[in-house]
C-alpha cells in the first residue's frame, strides 16, 4: 500500500542451498576435526604443541589461499567455479585421514582439505552477498552459518555413535565421512545457480593499486578488527584438549564441539537478524565480552558445569560475531571487488589465527591450560579495549 513500509524480502533459495551445501560438509569435515586432536595425541603420540601447529598452519592455509580465490572470482565475474573446486578438493581430502598414519600424512591431508576450503570460501561468501538483497544480508549470512553450524554439531554427534559402535575405530570413522562430503558438492552443482550479474561489469585485475584504493577506510577498519578478533580467539581444538585433560572420555570427546556448534547454530541466524537492525561495532563489543567470560570460566575449571559454561559461551560468542564481521565485509567493499574484499580479510585473519593457535599451543605445553585461556581473555579485553576507542561503526559501500 501506497505510504506503507516495504515487505521485507525473503530469502532466496540459493542462500538455503548454499546453507545445506556447508551443512553437508560440515557434518564430513566435523565427524573428522571432532576426533583429530585426540586421534593425533593418543593415536600417534603427537605432542599439543605440534597439534597446535597443525591446527593453525591448516587453517591459515585456508585462509591465505582465500586471498587468490577471491581475486579470480572478481576477474572472471563467477563465484560458483570456484567454489565447486574447493568443496571438491575437500572431498577428496577425506579418505586421506583415514589412511594416515604419521602426524606428517595428517598434516598433509589436512593442508589439502585447508586448500579447499580457501578455494571455496571468498568466492562462496561473495555469492551470499551477491544473490542476497542488502536490507536482509545480514540474515543470509546469518542463516548459511546457521545451517553450516548444525552440520558442525552433527558430526560430532555421529562421532561419537560411531566410536561407540565400533570401539573407537578412529578410521572407520574419517571413511564414513567420505559421504556427506560428496553430496555436498552435487547439491551445489546442481542446486545454485549463479545471478548473471555476480561480479558487476568491472573486468579489470582485482588487485591493481586504483581497484585496491577503492576499498576504503572503512574496510580496512574491518580487517584490523577481524584481526584482533582472531588473535583472541585460538583453535577450538584447545576446548577439546581441555575437556579430556578433566576426565572426559575418548568416545565422548566430540561432545565438547557439539555444545559449542548447538549454541552457535541456534544463535547465528537471530544475531544475523539483529545486525541488519543494530550498531555493528556495539553486537562485536559484546561478542568480545562474552568471549572473555568464556576464557574466564575455561581457565578455572576442567571439568564440570563451569566447563560446559565456558563452551556454551564460546559458541554464543562466534554466534554473535562470525556472520556479523562477513556482514561488515560485505557491507563495506564495492560488489565488483568483494571477493578480493572477502580474501584480504581471510588473509589477515589468517595470519593471526596462526600466531594465536601456535602461542596458545606453546603455553599450553609450558605453563598448562588456565595460563592458555587467560592469555585469551587478556587479548580479548585488549580487543575490547580498541573497538571502545572507535565508537562510531564502519558505514556501509554503496552497493
Amino acid at each position: 500500500m501506497t505510504g506503507q513500509p516495504s515487505a521485507r524480502p525473503r530469502l532466496p533459495p540459493a542462500i538455503w542451498a548454499l546453507g545445506f551445501v556447508s551443512l553437508l560438509m560440515d557434518v564430513s569435515s566435523e565427524l573428522i576435526h571432532s576426533l583429530l586432536p585426540v586421534f593425533l595425541v593418543a593415536g600417534l603420540g603427537t605432542s599439543v604443541l605440534a597439534v597446535g601447529l597443525i591446527e593453525g598452519a591448516a587453517e591459515a592455509t585456508a585462509l591465505i589461499v582465500k586471498v587468490f580465490s577471491g581475486v579470480i572470482s572478481d576477474y572472471w565475474g563467477r563465484r560458483k567455479p570456484m567454489a565447486v573446486l574447493g568443496y571438491g578438493l575437500g572431498a577428496f581430502s577425506k579418505p586421506l585421514f583415514a589412511l594416515a598414519t604419521t602426524s606428517g600424512l595428517v598434516l598433509g591431508a589436512r593442508l589439502l582439505d585447508r586448500v579447499g576450503k580457501g578455494l571455496r570460501g571468498a568466492p562462496r561468501d561473495a555469492l551470499v552477498a551477491d544473490i542476497a538483497p542488502p536490507q536482509i544480508r545480514g540474515a543470509a549470512f546469518g542463516l548459511r552459518q546457521s545451517l553450516d553450524t548444525v552440520g558442525a554439531f552433527l558430526g560430532p554427534l555421529l562421532a561419537i555413535g560411531f566410536m561407540l559402535l565400533w570401539a573407537n575405530d578412529f578410521r572407520a570413522v574419517f571413511w564414513v565421512a567420505v559421504i556427506p562430503a560428496v553430496l555436498s558438492v552435487l547439491l551445489l552443482v546442481v542446486g545454485v545457480r549463479e545471478p548473471d550479474h555476480a561480479a558487476g561489469a568491472r573486468r579489470s585485475n582485482p588487485i591493481r593499486r586504483d581497484n585496491l584504493a577503492r576499498l576504503g577506510p572503512a574496510y580496512w577498519w574491518v580487517v584490523a578488527a577481524g584481526a584482533v578478533f582472531t588473535l583472541a580467539r585460538f583453535s577450538e581444538a584447545f576446548l577439546v584438549l581441555r575437556a579430556q585433560q578433566g576426565g572426559l572420555a575418548l568416545a565422548w570427546t566430540p561432545l565438547v564441539l557439539i555444545a559449542m556448534n548447538v549454541v552457535y547454530a541456534v544463535g547465528a541466524y537471530p544475531f544475523g537478524r539483529m545486525a541488519d537492525r543494530m550498531s555493528h561495532t556495539a553486537l562485536l563489543a559484546w561478542g568480545l565480552a562474552v568471549l572473555i567470560a568464556s576464557d574466564l570460566l575455561l581457565a578455572g575449571a576442567a571439568g564440570g558445569p563451569m566447563l560446559w559454561a565456558g563452551i556454551a559461551l564460546w559458541g554464543l560468542h562466534m554466534a554473535m560475531t562470525q556472520g556479523l564481521l562477513a556482514t561488515m565485509v560485505a557491507d563495506t567493499a564495492p560488489a565488483d571487488l568483494r571477493g578480493t574484499a572477502f580474501g584480504f580479510f581471510n588473509l589477515v585473519s589468517g595470519v593471526a589465527l596462526l600466531l594465536a593457535s601456535g602461542l596458545a599451543g606453546w603455553l599450553w605445553d609450558r605453563s598448562g591450560a588456565p595460563v592458555t585461556f587467560l592469555a585469551g581473555a587478556g587479548f580479548s579485553a585488549v580487543a575490547l579495549l580498541l573497538l571502545a576507542i572507535r565508537r562510531r561503526p564502519a558505514r556501509p559501500a554503496t552497493s
